[in-house]
């Protein structure tokens, strides 16, 4: 079993992550030029590790949007825009990539817009819910939710 009591190291970096996922929430809410944007966020909470859309939702969709096409609120914040979900499999041969959306999810690929090789701060905020087995519920979950999210 795995010992519930983080690390000072892990949770500094959850609360760094949270911090500058805020940050990015934030950022696009100011209204740039003539438009008059007001922007509702949620606190980063806990989601039924079963439900692929409520993670969708409540995790994604603010950057990538609630159809996944990449413009959700905080979008305007990246430096490049966050990647249309619902063109996976079109770009993939017509094939949804389940394996490289999951690995994206697990911080093993380098995604641009994110700076960096992590995903904002998912994997470590689910397993800091959950024990290992139950986080890769989720992963898996919302793996197979982003799925039905692709353009016909």
């Amino acid at each position: 079993m795995r010992n519930k009591r983080a690390s000072p190291f892990f949770t500094s970096l959850v609360l760094l992550c949270a911090v500058g996922l805020i940050a990015a929430v934030l950022l696009a809410a100011v209204p740039s030029g003539s438009q008059d944007v007001a922007i509702k966020t949620k606190p980063i909470v806990y989601t039924n590790p079963g439900d692929g859309r409520e993670m969708y939702v409540t995790y994604c969709a603010p950057c990538h949007g609630m159809t996944g096409e990449g413009n959700g609120p905080a979008a305007p914040a990246f430096k490049q825009a966050p990647t249309n979900l619902t063109l996976l499999a079109k770009t993939h041969g017509g094939k949804y990539p389940w394996n490289a959306v999951k690995t994206t999810l697990t911080y093993r690929k380098n995604v641009p817009a994110h700076g960096d090789a992590k995903m904002p701060i998912w994997r470590d905020l689910f397993h800091s819910f959950d024990d290992s087995s139950v986080s890769d519920l989720r992963i898996n979950n919302l793996t197979d939710y982003i799925k039905t999210l692709q353009a016909k």
